[in-house]
């Protein structure tokens, strides 16, 4: 946790500004004892009216300095920290960003949410209450034992037994509190990846009547999270009434013996008025630094897992020595490419050389599990080759900037995903600066202008979160207009037609033939009818090159893409 206090420095003036603050508080508590120990010992005693007014004036005047004093902690304390969070989150949300598809997956999306969400906020809560009680705690414990041996030092013999008590009770319950803790957070991961699983997964879940197993899973999970917060708290619990028990213990003791010692006269009344409240001021003190242990733990697991996010090193990141490549036609070229996936008995792709030109489609075709996604999801790195080299346009794409790769590539991933907001808003997600005849003519090449112009409100219609009030094959066009407002040097499509009718297949990649003309277009398609007019295609088979060619070329040559052919086509459409 003391890691991440380093996000403090942008704050530092405002730290130094609470700690004398809360210095002052102090000080100003600690005196008001003393004030009225005087008023009783001179002014109550004696019956000097004057004193006591002019001392009460005094202690009033010390009280308000003391309220003010918190008052502006407690609003620098709450603004440090806020800004802090803000810090915080950015930090991970960034890191998160800069990981890899397989760093990702070792963690979990719910996971990561977790710790970007209730993590930082268990963390940031008892940095609050650490610039104030963590700060004034040992002011007023170590200054209260001050002034209470000042007022009788025999007499604060009774905190030599009863400190070690408080102290050994946080120390038992703090330690049986952080494993439990570490073990509610891992449960909330699991509550999160439920909720998360049951909202996306909706529609799967009514269409086969699976509501019941769902609230079962969502029951067992709930239950893990509430008997683990019952059992930690059961815990934290007893702490209180110990520290309420000696302090009441401690009161009587006090009350006791300085009685005894106001009756042989070595103490006045006003004295023992004074030491009561030193005393009351020590032992409240200890229950802040005890109601501080009970979160701690809680926010020290957090902060492992937040840093466990923070030092995780992506697997993929730009090359010291960056080459700069300036916009050129996007050629594309693999040779001998070898890619496993971590833990995988054998690659996923082995063997993999061809060449995709500017200029030329490129489809890639093959049966289910045979490495089709995974072979164009090198082409923008979101993977790392374990072997041979894949080139853009003469360049390892390792040796170029992450950036400056994917700025060259429009891609439209195997699931159409969409953003809340408007339709322009999304298609322009491609291209920021795009204007409004570039959008238009993007949706108008994905054939999409059709269904947009049925809207209510055509291009400013707003899209639901995940695209939910569209159809499959409306977002996919969407996507697709979103890939094509780039301009870009390659386009990959991703099995991004299998939602669309023939018709609409056919246009949209009749379109595409001139909108591409200069680029370099690679297409993943199931349908024999979506790639038989490819300048070349690409026939996968188990992770292998199994044929290269055009659709003549393949039905003559490749067995594979032959069964493929026969299992689609009817006789006369083969022929």
């Amino acid at each position: 946790m003391i890691k991440l206090f380093r996000l403090l420095q942008p704050y530092r003036l405002q730290v130094a500004v609470i700690l004398l603050l809360i210095f002052l508080q102090s000080f100003a508590e600690l005196f008001l004892p003393t004030l009225m120990s005087d008023i009783v010992d001179i002014g109550v005693v004696k019956g000097d009216i004057p004193y006591i007014l002019k001392i009460g004036a005094f202690m009033l005047l010390v009280a308000a300095a003391g309220a003010l004093c918190s008052v502006g902690a407690s609003f620098l304390s709450a603004k440090s920290t806020a800004g802090f969070g803000k810090i915080l989150r950015s930090k991970v949300f960034s890191r998160v960003e800069s990981f890899s598809l397989h760093e990702v997956d070792k963690i979990g999306t719910a996971s990561l949410i977790t710790r970007t969400t209730n993590d930082i906020t268990q963390v940031q809560q008892v940095l609050t209450m650490m610039l104030r009680m963590m700060v004034m705690a040992p002011m007023m414990c170590i200054g209260g034992i001050v002034m209470a041996v000042t007022k009788d030092a025999k007499l604060s013999l009774v905190f030599v037994v009863v400190i070690p008590i408080l102290v050994g009770a946080i120390f038992l319950v703090v330690r049986k509190g952080i494993p439990l803790f570490r073990i509610m957070q891992g449960k909330l991961d699991k509550l999160n990846l439920v909720v998360r699983e049951g909202l996306i997964g909706i529609r799967v879940i009514r269409s086969f009547n699976r509501l019941d197993y769902e609230k079962k899973r969502f029951t067992e999970a709930n239950s893990g999270v509430t008997d683990t917060a019952i059992k930690v708290n059961k815990i934290m619990a007893a702490l209180m009434p110990t520290m309420m028990l000696v302090m009441n213990v401690s009161i009587i003791a006090i009350v006791w013996f300085g009685a005894i010692r106001i009756d042989n006269g070595h103490m006045q009344v006003g004295d023992l008025m004074a030491f009561i409240q030193y005393a009351m001021q020590i032992l409240f003190s200890l229950i802040m630094v005890s109601m501080m242990f009970v979160m701690i733990p809680r926010a020290q697991a957090s902060a492992v897992r937040i840093n466990e996010v923070l030092e995780m090193e992506p697997d993929i990141t730009d090359s010291a020595d960056v080459k700069e490549v300036g916009r050129s036609h996007g050629l594309i070229e693999f040779k001998d490419v070898v890619f496993n996936y971590p833990g995988a008995e054998k690659p996923a792709l082995s063997g993999i050389s061809f060449t995709a030109k500017p200029g030329e489609v490129t489809a890639i075709i093959g049966g289910t599990g045979s490495g089709k996604t995974t072979l164009i999801s090198l082409i923008p790195r979101f993977y790392d080759i374990d072997s041979g080299s894949l080139l853009v346009d003469g360049v390892d794409v390792r040796e170029m900037a992450q950036d400056a790769l994917r700025q060259k590539i429009g891609f439209v991933s195997q699931k159409a995903v969409l953003f809340t907001g408007t339709i322009a808003d999304n298609i322009r997600y491609g291209k920021k600066a795009a204007t409004d005849e570039e959008v238009w003519h993007a949706a108008s090449i994905a054939q999409a202008s059709g269904f947009i112009a049925e809207m209510k409100d055509g291009y400013d219609s707003m899209i639901a979160q995940g695209g939910t009030n569209l159809s499959g094959g409306q977002k996919q066009r969407l996507s697709i207009a979103r890939a094509l407002v780039r301009k870009a040097d390659v386009y990959v499509f991703d099995d991004s037609f299998s939602a669309l009718d023939f018709k609409t297949d056919a246009l949209l990649r009749r379109a595409l033939r001139t909108e591409t003309a200069d680029s370099t277009v690679m297409i993943v398609a199931q349908r024999v009818s979506t790639v038989m007019d490819a300048d070349q295609i690409i026939v996968l088979d188990e992770g292998k090159i199994a044929g290269i060619g055009t659709h003549k070329e393949l039905m003559s040559s490749c067995e594979v893409y032959q069964e493929i052919v026969s299992s689609q086509l009817s006789e006369e459409e083969i022929a």
